[in-house]
Parts: C-alpha cells; structure tokens; sequence
C-alpha cells in the first residue's frame, strides 16, 4: 500500500474514534460530523487505491461512492451520512442549532453507519 493511501486510512480511523469519543462525552453533533468525515477519507482512498488516480474534490458522499461503483447496502449508508457535512455544523443547513438537533440515539445510528463503510472498505 502506499503511504499516502495508509495516511488516508489512519486518518479515517482516527475520526472515527474521535466521534466514539464525541458520542461518549454527549457531543452528538460532533460525532456526526466526525462520521461524516471518516467515511469521506476512507472512500477518497479507495478512489486513489483501486482507481491509481486523484479523488474528486468534493465532500459528496454519494458521489464518491458512485464513483467507486459501491453495493447499494452502502449506498444506503452514504446516503444517510452525506448530510452530516453541513447539517452536523451550520444552522442555516441545520434550520436550527446542530448541537439541537442531535442525540444518542441518532448518534450511534451515524456510527454504525460509518463502522459498516469502515468494514466494506478494502485495506489492502
């Protein structure tokens, strides 16, 4: 693998235990952002890994996995991951507060989300 694929990777894992951590210290909106994150790493990776080319710049969670051609299980998930860039940070997206507009609940539905993309995602 090369090292900056590996750095991807390790970033993405990275996020994923900050928004464990976010989730546990009642920061729902960061965890979500977090996900949101980690998952757009892992599949940036992906696209520089099995394609040997750039990702797309761009924070578009269904895009990147369109390109990547991704099972429609985690489409699904991406799906519902995609909106955590802005609506986990910005209360114009939000329509309201983010730090609101979450909970536990919601918090770890995001998680295990993203721990699926994480599963699916090849480490080679």
């Amino acid at each position: 693998m090369r090292e900056e694929a590996r750095r991807w990777i390790a970033q993405g894992d990275a996020d994923l235990g900050y928004a464990r951590a976010s989730c546990q210290a009642g920061f729902y909106f960061g965890a979500a952002f977090a996900c949101h994150q980690a998952v757009e790493k892992w599949l940036k990776r992906a696209i520089m890994q099995l394609q040997r080319r750039l990702p797309p710049k761009t924070h578009n969670l269904v895009e990147l996995g369109r390109t990547l051609g991704v099972p429609e299980d985690v489409m699904s998930d991406l799906r519902l991951l995609n909106p955590e860039y802005a609506t986990s940070r910005c209360p114009d997206a939000a329509n309201g507060i983010p730090a609101e507009n979450y909970d536990l609940r919601k918090a770890r539905q995001l998680l295990e989300a993203a721990e699926r993309v994480q599963q699916w995602s090849p480490r080679r």
